[in-house]
C-alpha cells in the first residue's frame, strides 16, 4: 500500500470514529444534549447567554417596543429647533461644513435650508417641538430626547443595518435576537421577537434587519402582518383537523430526534423547536393580533382600523403583544426618505402625512402603556437611522432649490421613554445650525450598550463566538453606557 493509499485510509479511519464516538455520545448520555437545550427552552431562557453574560445587572426594563422610521425623518422640522437655521436659510453653506464629509447627493456649495415649521416648548421640561406633532407635545414629560446621536453610514441600507445589527454588513444578529438569546421570551406560546410593517414598503434591506445572524435561528424576528392572517400559512390546511396536525409533527420530531442523534447538528433542535413554537402559534397569535377585541374607546384614542395595515394599528398590536409576554417587538414604518423636487414631495406634504400617521398612535401608546402599569418596565424608542443635512440638496450642482435634505450620520435626534430611562430630559446638543454635535455625542454603539443594560445585559460579557471572535452587538470599538439619561 503507498503511502497515500495509508494516508487515505488512516483519514477514513478517524472519520468513522469521530462519528460513532459523537453518535454513541449523544444517545448515551443521561439526560441527551437534545433533551437539555431543550428543557432550557422551555422556560424561555438561554443556559448559554446567561453563563456567559456574568453578574447580573439589574433589569429595569423587561421588554422592548422599537419604533423604527423607516428613511430617517429630519430632526431640524421635529424636535431639533434652531432660529440661527432659520436667519441663513438661501444662504451658501458655510465651507467648514463640507470639508471632509460624505453626502449622498450634494455637489458644489449648496444653500442653508432653514426650517419648514414653526417650534414651540412643551410640558414641564419645556421640550421643542414642532406643530407637526401635536398629539406627542403633550407628553413630552414622559420622554428622554437624546440629540446627539451619531453613526458611521450616510446610506440607508447599510445605517438601517448599523442601527438593528451594529454592522453596516448583512450577517449580524439583530438587537432583538440578541435579546431573545439572551433572556428568552416570557410566553411559550409566542415568539419572542416580533415584527411589524406599514408605509407600504419593506425597509431597504428586508429582512436582514431581522436576521438571527450567526445565532440559531429560533431567534430570528417573526413578521406578523396587520392585514389578513397574522403569519403566513398559520391555519391549517383545508381539510387538516388540529389533531392530525398534532401527530404529523409528532411523528415529524421523531425523525428529527434520530437525525440529531445521528448527525448533531444543533440546527436539527433549533428546527424542532420552531416547529413546536409555530403548533401553539396557531391558537395564540390569532388571539393576540385580533384588535377588534379592543374598546372603541382604544380604537379611537390610537386612531386604528381594524383589517387594514396601518402604523395606528401596529402601535396597539405592540401594546397587545407586550401585555402576552414578547420580549422585543420592532414597529418599522416607510417612508420617511426626506428627498423630492419640490416642497409638496419632500418636506411639506409628504413629511406632514407621515407625522399625521404617526404622531396619535405612538402618543396612545405611552399614555396606554402608563395606564395598565407597564411603561415603567417597557422600555420604547423613536428614531431614525441618521439625520438630515442643515443644508438643501443641489443635485448635479443645480442652482434650484430642492426642498428636501441630505443625509446626516453626524447628528440625529432619536427619543426614548419608560423602562429605567429619565423622562423629560433632553440630553445631548447640535451645533448652532444643526450639523454637527456641540456636547455629549452618543455613537450607536453606547445607544445599544445602553440598551442592553436596562434589560440587565453587560454589552461587555453577552458574547458569541463566530469566525475566531467573540462577537457581540457594540463591536469591538469602545462603547458606554449612558448613564446620564438613566432614571
Amino acid at each position: 500500500m503507498s503511502g497515500m493509499e495509508q494516508r487515505l485510509v488512516s483519514e477514513a479511519a478517524r472519520r468513522t470514529l469521530d462519528f460513532e464516538t459523537r453518535r454513541h455520545f449523544l444517545k448515551q448520555s443521561a439526560t441527551g444534549l437534545g433533551a437539555a437545550w431543550l428543557a432550557s427552552q422551555a422556560g424561555g431562557g438561554n443556559v448559554g447567554a446567561t453563563s456567559i453574560g456574568g453578574p447580573p445587572i439589574a433589569a429595569k426594563a423587561k421588554r422592548v417596543i422599537f419604533l423604527h422610521m423607516i428613511g430617517a425623518p429630519s430632526q431640524l422640522e421635529l424636535f431639533d429647533h434652531k432660529p440661527a437655521l432659520e436667519k441663513v436659510d438661501g444662504k451658501d453653506c458655510p465651507a467648514e461644513y463640507l470639508e471632509g464629509s460624505q453626502f449622498a447627493f450634494i455637489q458644489g456649495t449648496p444653500k442653508m435650508l432653514g426650517p419648514r415649521y414653526p417650534f414651540q416648548q412643551h410640558g414641564d421640561c419645556g421640550a421643542w417641538v414642532s406643530d407637526r406633532l401635536p398629539h406627542f407635545s403633550k407628553v413630552v414629560d414622559k420622554v428622554c430626547f437624546v440629540k446627539s446621536m451619531q453613526t458611521d453610514q450616510f446610506n440607508h441600507g447599510p445605517a438601517q443595518l448599523m442601527v438593528h445589527c451594529g454592522q453596516s454588513r448583512v450577517g449580524y444578529p439583530s438587537i432583538g435576537s440578541w435579546v431573545t438569546w439572551g433572556l428568552g421570551s416570557d410566553n411559550e406560546d409566542l415568539p419572542g421577537f416580533i415584527v411589524l410593517l406599514s408605509g407600504g414598503r419593506q425597509p431597504r434591506v428586508g429582512k436582514a434587519l431581522w436576521s438571527s445572524g450567526f445565532l440559531p435561528s429560533v431567534y430570528q424576528g417573526v413578521q406578523c402582518r396587520s392585514k389578513g392572517d397574522p403569519v403566513l400559512n398559520v391555519s391549517n390546511p383545508q381539510g387538516v383537523s388540529r389533531d392530525q396536525r398534532r401527530m404529523a409533527l409528532d411523528t415529524l420530531d421523531r425523525l428529527n430526534q434520530l437525525n440529531y442523534e445521528t448527525f448533531g447538528d444543533p440546527e436539527t433542535l433549533t428546527r424542532m423547536k420552531q416547529y413546536e413554537l409555530a403548533f401553539r402559534m396557531q391558537t395564540a397569535v390569532p388571539d393576540a393580533m385580533d384588535i377588534s377585541q379592543e374598546t372603541k374607546q382604544t380604537h379611537e384614542e390610537y386612531g386604528t382600523e381594524p383589517g387594514k395595515e396601518s402604523f395606528a394599528n401596529n402601535c396597539l398590536l405592540a401594546r397587545r403583544l407586550a401585555e402576552r409576554g414578547v420580549r422585543f417587538i420592532q414597529l418599522f414604518d416607510w417612508g420617511w426618505d426626506s428627498h423630492g423636487t419640490n416642497e409638496g414631495e419632500s418636506l411639506g406634504k409628504g413629511l406632514s402625512r407621515k407625522c399625521e400617521q404617526v404622531d396619535r398612535p405612538m402618543t396612545a401608546l405611552l399614555k396606554d402603556l402608563e395606564r395598565r402599569g407597564m411603561l415603567e418596565d417597557t422600555l420604547v424608542i423613536w428614531s431614525g437611522e441618521f439625520g438630515r443635512t442643515s443644508m438643501a440638496e443641489n443635485r448635479g450642482g443645480q442652482k434650484t432649490r430642492f426642498h428636501g435634505r441630505d443625509h446626516n450620520p453626524n447628528a440625529f435626534t432619536l427619543w426614548m421613554a419608560g423602562g429605567g430611562i429619565q423622562p423629560g430630559l433632553t440630553y445631548g446638543e447640535t451645533d448652532e445650525l444643526g450639523y454637527q454635535i456641540a456636547e455629549s455625542p452618543v455613537h450607536l454603539r453606547d445607544f445599544h450598550a445602553t440598551l442592553q443594560h436596562l434589560l440587565g445585559i453587560d454589552h461587555r460579557k453577552m458574547v458569541f463566538p463566530f469566525q475566531g471572535l467573540d462577537q457581540k452587538l457594540t463591536g469591538v470599538k469602545p462603547a458606554r453606557v449612558v448613564e446620564e439619561i438613566l432614571a
